[in-house]
């Protein structure tokens, strides 16, 4: 069975940071020893960092790849390596791609991303081309028209292992701001004030009309499956606590601190987006991420659209927001992995799956240098 002896590495444990030593045997990790190996076979990891690889819950990437500019879609087996070799340099070993179910009128393309995403990652998932391992993450827009027929196939899919409730209709949500909805949808698709104010009288009509009897039928669909289930975008105390309710336990990029807070209080987890943190700010002018975590209020982090946010939104939080590195890491880490139940990995301890990236810095910006899945080197 093949071994791996990493070396002179500075270890991120779940409570410390120790100088250390990790040996990899076949596809786990057999054991994590302070101190240096003096073994020839040895890697020197130099005194960079070592953590668990990152298991990323919640990326739009591949619709990035799939139309990398306006009007020019991407053959989508291409796209899909090209997003499975930018989540592995950014040490995302594990993956839910997060792929939209329901079209509200402004982007009709995502139903094809998602029917190709799937096809593809049932092509391509146990032949071992991936880097990362790939699942599915259902991102099912309630008041989308066509949101269940695009469902009903995939809901019994093995490679699902999450789903959340979206409502991106104009007044809720990330897009409560109905001025901002506006200028953002004359503005990405050249349509007159007129033209957009049609649309949005049109999705609120449907919103009324659809939103809740389609919100029950998905819970009914994915009972049987008991995946765990997350909100989306939540903008009140109330929204957090109605889905609480209907055993909705993660609050995905909560727009409000007073959502995410309440989210905490009564026991949901909470997801926030790693571009956030790295930016300074929401893209939408919403809730700090920086100032959830603050707060306490953040579990995990997730890529959103950006991979290779993650680890340096890690790295920002421990410096920023009073956390400490293990707890900065575990966010991308160890959280994600328990969220999704994935109890074989997420943190460096012996018995679990050698999955794991180094991570160097310029500076104060951390960059990944290798990345391992599973015993083996992917980046």
């Amino acid at each position: 069975m093949k071994e791996t002896i990493l070396t002179n590495a500075r270890l991120v444990l779940p409570a410390e940071v120790i100088a250390g030593t990790i040996l990899l045997r076949g596809k786990l990790i057999a054991e994590v020893q302070p101190g240096r190996s003096h073994l020839s076979a040895a890697e020197d990891l130099e005194g960079n960092h070592l953590i668990p690889g990152v298991v990323d819950v919640h990326t739009d990437n591949l619709e990035r790849q799939v139309l990398p500019r306006a009007n020019a879609r991407w053959p989508s087996r291409s796209a899909m390596l090209a997003h499975d070799a930018q989540c592995a340099a950014a040490g995302v070993t594990t993956v839910l791609d997060a792929l939209c179910l329901g079209d509200l009128g402004f982007d009709a393309g995502r139903g094809q991303t998602f029917l190709d995403g799937v096809r593809d990652l049932d092509a391509l998932g146990d032949t071992g081309l991936l880097k990362a391992e790939h699942f599915l993450h259902l991102r099912c827009e309630l008041p989308a028209q066509d949101m269940p027929q695009a469902l009903d196939p995939v809901a019994d899919h093995p490679r699902v292992l999450m789903a959340s409730l979206m409502d991106h209709s104009p007044g809720v949500g990330q897009y409560r701001d109905i001025a901002r909805y506006r200028a953002m949808r004359q503005r990405q698709m050249q349509l007159s004030e007129a033209e957009v104010t049609t649309r949005i009288e049109a999705l609120l009509e449907q919103r009324a009309r659809l939103r809740e009897p389609q919100r029950r039928w998905l819970l009914r669909r994915l009972a049987h499956r008991d995946l765990p289930l997350a909100s989306h975008d939540d903008d009140s105390v109330d929204a957090v606590a109605q889905n609480a309710e209907d055993g909705i336990r993660i609050s995905e990029f909560p727009v409000v601190m007073d959502a995410a807070l309440e989210a905490k209080r009564i026991g949901v987890a909470v997801i926030a987006g790693a571009p956030n943190i790295v930016r300074g700010g929401s893209h939408s002018g919403n809730v700090s991420a920086a100032e959830m975590i603050r707060a306490g209020a953040v579990d995990a982090l997730a890529s959103d659209y950006v991979p290779a946010a993650l680890v340096e939104a890690a790295w920002r939080s421990a410096a920023e927001t009073g956390i400490s590195l293990p707890a900065a890491v575990a966010m991308l880490t160890d959280a994600p992995a328990r969220m999704v139940r994935l109890a074989d990995r997420g943190r460096l301890e012996a018995g679990l799956r050698a999955d794991l990236a180094r991570v160097a810095a310029i500076g104060e910006l951390p960059f990944v240098r290798q990345v391992w899945r599973a015993g083996e080197r992917v980046a």
